[in-house]
């Protein structure tokens, strides 16, 4: 499922437009993406949380040149923590 079929089957659940529905994805992933920039976290209950983790800079393997050492520097990424609701829903 893409962002549009999302959108779709949100509109028809909700019973709205589409074009609000996808306002609103846009509005919660915009949400999402400036509470990670800012450091925080967002726990959305049962369903998971989504946070920013600091990978730190190491030495890796140029995958060309497996003989040649690279630096890879420090660099933030996203994580997701799936909660117990979700996982209990995917294992039945």
């Amino acid at each position: 499922m893409n962002k549009a079929e999302l959108a779709d089957v949100i509109a028809e659940k909700v019973s709205v437009s589409k074009k609000q529905a996808e306002d609103m994805l846009e509005t919660m992933e915009q949400t999402i993406i400036s509470t990670l920039k800012n450091g925080g976290k967002v726990t959305l209950t049962g369903f998971g949380t989504f946070m920013a983790k600091r990978r730190e800079a190491r030495m890796g393997v140029n995958p060309q040149n497996p003989s040649e050492k690279i630096q890879i520097p420090t660099v933030t990424v996203p994580k997701f923590k799936a909660g117990k609701s979700l996982k209990d829903a995917l294992k039945s």
